[in-house]
């Protein structure tokens, strides 16, 4: 599919006429342009900055300035007397969807850049082209391999909304069902992978300049996200792995996907009729329902992140539905979290320190998460995040000082003194924010410490249960079995060893005492272990084998 027929763009959009894949030579030309002019703008913001400013040598502001005379006509017109973060999102809005996306990853890391910047890239388009009705449907057919008539008996044609990456109907299914269609736009999947070719190529070449804000890490955490988003049978699969984790919260809603109708490029999920928690009508329900909701919404992101590891990592208002009973439920499940064990224990503990009023004891689980760059400061680090924690026993409440904005405070940190934070923890912090911006539109002043508390104090229980436990010493079942296995042949040679060092002459006599007094050491440690240890002979194991390599010396 290259170019489309032309047909009037539907209320509210632009129209998206050419989808023909850019060439990697025209990227990369458009993509060096808008990068020169990037740095061109960046040093005439910097010279206008520093203007008068005698904190520097008189010798950095004349070569500061006589760069920016010299930039200052490369400039477009449009752009030459804007502030540098409209410049940055102006030039990522004429770059295409790859770089928007990005930008809207970029406005995520409050850890690595400068607050203006990530403010700014907040306000990049949300409401892309759209591909034209018929070539929409021509898409889904040919993705699908079904005519559309065979799978649905009605397509509105007008969007429900254009992203970067892919453009969504609301449908009914032959069968009667109220569905939405979600299809990746033509040409994507294929400028996605140029362009991510091309930026891993100019993090490289950034990181020489400006390593402080890791520009390489980025462009490949980006990168990484972003090609996984295109294949629309991960959110499947998201899908039904948030239904699973909440089989038995039938309050807390993820649509149902219909698979006979999907495809890499096409996702049909259920329809999920109900009100955005930002709208009039939500935050006229009646206290109690409200009350429930916010409840319900803190439960389902306390247990997401810190009991599953498995979280939304995109989540704003219009991607929750208010649903009658009351109910929460949760939409656009592309981008999501994942936390491993130890990560996600760590952060279960800062969570768990923070909202029980112990700062110091937060600091040092946060600090343990983060990795130290050249030059780091740990200590630093840890002392910055016990004073900022503390004040979350002074003011614990939205208007004050909310509980997700002390941990982006606290994450934010880390750039000052080299400490570099996981994505994902970054992730975690907006859903964070999202869920307590969302609980104060629908019960303004809600106490988020009180809030929270009731619920992690159950997750961080469960961690700790007779059942929990015994789980996670199974998970080792295979290398106890294998020791025991193993245990006759270890004792056999153990023993054998032990009969020629005896018998065997050593050229420094003492040598073979302190090798029988090992071996003699070891097996017996290695009795009483299996005595008093039964189902543990893996410790046994280990002595003997401590004894085999002392009693050959």
């Amino acid at each position: 599919m290259s170019r489309v027929a032309a047909e009037p763009a539907p209320p509210g959009f632009a129209l998206l006429t050419d989808t023909r894949p850019p060439s990697l030579a025209r990227r990369l030309v458009v993509t060096v342009r808008h990068v020169s002019g990037l740095l061109a703008g960046a040093l005439v913001a910097r010279s206008r900055a520093h203007r008068g400013d005698a904190s520097e040598g008189a010798l950095k502001r004349g070569i500061a300035r006589l760069g920016a005379l010299v930039a200052y006509p490369l400039l477009r017109r449009d752009l030459r007397d804007e502030p540098f973060p409209v410049q940055f999102r102006r030039r990522l809005e004429m770059l295409g969807p790859t770089y928007i996306k990005l930008g809207q990853i970029l406005s995520l890391r409050e850890d690595i850049l400068p607050r203006p910047i990530t403010d700014e890239l907040r306000n990049l388009l949300d409401r892309l082209p759209v591909v034209p009705y018929a070539a929409f449907c021509e898409l889904v057919e040919t993705s699908v391999g079904r005519p559309i008539a065979s799978m649905f008996a009605e397509v509105d044609e007008i969007p429900l909304g254009s992203a970067s990456i892919a453009q969504i109907h609301r449908a009914t299914t032959v069968h009667g069902d109220d569905v939405v269609i979600k299809a990746v736009k033509p040409g994507i999947r294929e400028t996605l992978s140029r362009d991510a070719k091309l930026l891993r190529g100019v993090g490289s070449v950034l990181q020489l300049f400006f390593s402080r804000y890791q520009p390489h890490k980025i462009i490949n955490e980006f990168s990484d996200y972003t090609l996984r988003e295109v294949d629309l049978r991960r959110e499947a699969d998201n899908c039904e792995t948030f239904q699973a984790n909440f089989a038995d919260q039938p309050d807390v809603v993820f649509p149902r996907v219909h698979r006979e109708f999907s495809s890499q490029g096409v996702l049909v999920m259920e329809y999920l009729e109900g009100l955005r928690p930002d709208s009039k009508e939500a935050q006229a329900l009646p206290l109690e329902d409200r009350e429930r909701l916010v409840d319900l919404g803190t439960g389902s992101i306390i247990r997401m992140i810190y009991r599953d590891g498995f979280f939304h990592a995109d989540l704003h208002p219009g991607n929750l539905v208010v649903l009658a009973g009351p109910k929460v439920g949760y939409i656009d499940l592309g981008m999501v979290g994942r936390l491993d064990n130890d990560l996600r224990r760590s952060l279960l503990y800062y969570f768990y320190s923070l909202v029980m009023g112990d700062p110091d004891n937060a600091a040092r689980y946060l600090a343990s998460v983060a990795e130290p760059g050249r030059g780091g400061d740990p200590d630093g680090f840890r002392r910055e995040v016990s004073e900022i924690s503390g004040r979350w026993k002074r003011a614990a409440s939205f208007e004050g000082f909310s509980l997700a904005q002390l941990t982006l405070e606290s994450v934010s940190k880390g750039a000052q003194y080299r400490m570099y934070f996981p994505v994902e923890l970054v992730l975690m912090v907006k859903s964070l924010i999202t869920y307590e911006s969302v609980g104060h539109m629908l019960l303004p002043g809600f106490d988020v410490a009180e809030q929270s508390r009731a619920h992690i104090r159950r997750v961080f229980i469960a961690q700790f249960s007779p059942i929990k436990l015994l789980e996670e010493q199974l998970r080792g079942a295979p290398d106890l079995v294998d020791a025991i296995a193993k245990m006759p042949s270890l004792v056999t040679e153990g023993v054998r060893v032990l009969e020629r060092s005896t018998k065997r002459p050593a050229d420094n006599p003492l040598a073979g005492i302190r090798g029988t007094m090992l071996a003699g050491f070891s097996l017996v440690a290695g009795a009483i272990l299996l005595a008093y240890h039964g189902p543990w002979p893996i410790w046994a194991a280990l002595f003997l084998i401590a004894f085999a390599l002392a009693a050959r010396r």
